[in-house]
């Protein structure tokens, strides 16, 4: 999907996880996409860069609600750990996004229930972006959401999460839970 944008499209990729900023360059290297893939904390030291120069942001943050002291460890915990009700790096994500993307720019985020989408979605109002829900998606461990969020003269009145079911290639994504609660 990526290479059928065009050749003058640029990506950039980051993970704090240095395995998973390696892993990724190599499946995309192995589809024939270039891209920069740095290992950074969000967008740490790229902020001046960046600023406002982002059309597209896809985001799956570490979003399982888990102790504090689990956010920001070394390893695959990296990876999910999302701290109280999993949003203390999602509150960190929001507003780099709003200085990262670009006037006409667009953010893709994943979200779990327990993150509270719809408070998600209030935040960024706040910030001048109307919202909506892309896709819902329920296992019998969670219910995932892809929130779309954009700024424009309609932001304001378009703010509240909309569902919209079925209208995007996200919905055809198969989607399975890989979080299994204890028993």
């Amino acid at each position: 999907m990526l290479r059928q944008l065009g050749s003058g499209t640029q990506y950039l990729a980051t993970d704090i996880n240095q395995h998973a900023a390696e892993t990724t360059q190599a499946t995309l290297e192995a589809h024939g996409v270039h891209a920069d893939v740095i290992a950074t904390d969000i967008v740490s030291g790229l902020e001046k860069r960046l600023a406002g120069m982002i059309d597209v942001i896809v985001v799956n943050p570490p979003y399982v609600p888990t102790p504090e002291e689990e956010i920001g460890c070394k390893g695959i915990a990296a990876s999910w750990a999302g701290g109280l009700n999993g949003r203390q790096v999602i509150d960190r994500i929001l507003p780099a996004v709003r200085e990262m993307l670009s006037e006409k720019g667009w953010l893709y985020m994943i979200a779990l229930e327990d993150n509270d989408p719809t408070d998600i979605c209030h935040v960024m109002s706040e910030m001048g972006y109307a919202s909506r829900v892309v896709l819902k998606r329920c296992t019998e461990e969670e219910s995932l959401y892809v929130l779309k969020f954009w700024q424009g003269p309609h932001a304001a009145a378009n703010a509240s999460p909309k569902s919209s079911g079925h209208d995007s290639w996200f919905s055809q994504l198969p989607f399975k839970s890989l979080w299994h609660k204890s028993s």
